[in-house]
């Protein structure tokens, strides 16, 4: 499994701040989900696809 770095450990400690908050919208609609809160945050540092943590 890939270590993430500083950055995106910081998008994804943001991301799942704001899915707690219930304010994480994807597509028009609310996020609940924690992984795919995850995979958001991954997304939004610029991590590629090959280097995300398998969960």
């Amino acid at each position: 499994m890939a270590k993430e770095s500083p950055t995106q450990q910081r998008a994804v400690v943001r991301v799942m701040h704001e899915l707690k908050e219930g304010d994480l919208k994807s597509a028009g609609h609310t996020v609940k989900d924690p992984k795919q809160a995850i995979a958001i945050g991954l997304r939004e540092a610029g991590v590629p696809p090959k280097q995300k943590p398998k969960s």
